[in-house]
């Protein structure tokens, strides 16, 4: 009965707790994409595991094989998303080949919701071998075995490099802003991740307070913040696994300690009961008078001829006082030390005292020989 009330109120809990971890109103859960460290949440959307109404327009994400997540912008290809900050709208990406420095120089924003943050004009040397690059930041995967390439914010290093070393000025691009500045205002190492923030849909305040931006229905027209829903439902989902926890545990500590009173050797009284049970017509228990059945016939012995049968507690060698037997015929129990044991006179069968009184009372015949003991008369 207890463990029935267990899984009872497991399975309003599993039942409940899906809705309550939606981010949305219309069953958008937040996702994840492999080992990644950061939820997926509108405005973005996995595609395969989210719906459409779950993201906003350019948002689409994939989660590839490896997972990995995947941004494609349309002009640009493919990033992996290295990090997504919901609260300042800063989405971190670089190149799956490793070269994000190659990609800054075809980099197009246009079509995307995305811009650089912030973005600067770079200019970009390439220098044969023989020129000294002490001091220089290299964008090692723009260069080879003969050439090495600089970026420069600066324009003037770009010139008087071009004009005192055999270096030469290979391109100029606008880029978001490399995060490890110019070397001495001089060169930048532009292999590293690209920093985009997004302006639309604005959802800084919501995140701020705690919530999460969704559609306000299913025409996907107008975006509110759910934090009061988010909130509740997170207070609810708390309180639900406390009072679930809190009506569970009576029901586990008395499983347990039931368990535990049924592994005890005092188990010999329930099988003893089992036995009892089968024997039909068995009418109360009247001590110091001979048992007899509904039908008028002796079935059991007196209580006065019952405790004048041999009873002796059992010492360390565990020696009985009739036939060496290691367990009780009646419970099955192996006898232990200190326990207390009777045996009837007539064929010297042993039985855990407990075992054997309530036998005699309800069945006057040894349960291992089947002998009638002689009953005592009472007059």
């Amino acid at each position: 009965m207890e463990e029935t009330k267990v899984l009872f109120h497991l399975l309003i809990l599993l039942h409940l707790l899906p809705p309550l971890l939606s981010a949305s109103p219309y069953n958008c859960p937040i996702s994840f994409c492999g080992s990644s460290a950061y939820s997926i949440r509108f405005p973005f959307r996995v595609v395969g595991q989210q719906h459409g109404i779950c993201g906003y327009p350019g948002f689409n994400l994939r989660c590839d094989k490896q997972g990995k997540l995947l941004l494609d912008l349309p002009n640009s290809g493919d990033f992996f998303i290295r990090a997504i900050d919901y609260r300042s709208q800063i989405v971190q990406i670089y190149d799956p080949s490793g070269c994000s420095a190659a990609r800054r120089l075809t980099l197009d924003l246009l079509g995307s919701p995305f811009w650089g943050s912030p973005s600067q004009n770079y200019t970009l040397l390439s220098c044969p071998v023989g020129v000294n690059m002490t001091g220089y930041i290299t964008v090692g995967c723009l260069s080879n075995s003969t050439h090495s390439t600089l970026a420069t914010s600066s324009e003037t290093f770009a010139m008087s490099m071009s004009n005192k070393t055999a270096c030469r000025i290979i391109d100029s691009i606008r880029s978001p802003k490399s995060r490890l500045q110019d070397q001495g205002g001089l060169t930048s190492d532009l292999n590293t991740d690209i920093f985009l923030k997004w302006d639309n849909p604005n959802c800084q305040e919501c995140v701020a307070i705690g919530g999460t931006c969704g559609y306000t229905n299913v025409t996907k027209q107008d975006i509110t913040c759910f934090e009061n829903t988010k909130k509740g439902n997170k207070h609810q989902m708390i309180a639900l696994i406390i009072i679930s926890i809190g009506l569970a545990m009576p029901a586990i500590a008395a499983s347990i300690v039931i368990a535990c009173y049924i592994c005890r050797d005092d188990r010999r009284v329930a099988t003893w009961i089992a036995r009892r049970n089968s024997i039909p017509n068995v009418t109360t228990l009247i001590p110091g008078t001979t048992n007899v059945s509904n039908d008028g016939l002796v079935i059991g012995l007196n209580q006065l001829t019952i405790e004048s049968y041999t009873k002796a507690v059992l010492g360390e060698s565990k020696r009985l006082p009739g036939h060496e037997d290691t367990a009780c015929a009646i419970c099955l129990s192996e006898y232990n030390v200190k326990e207390t044991v009777r045996c009837i006179p007539e064929c010297r069968h042993c039985f855990h005292a407990d075992c054997i009184d309530e036998w005699l009372k309800i069945k006057g015949t040894c349960p291992v020989c089947r002998s009638s003991p002689s009953p005592v008369h009472v007059h």
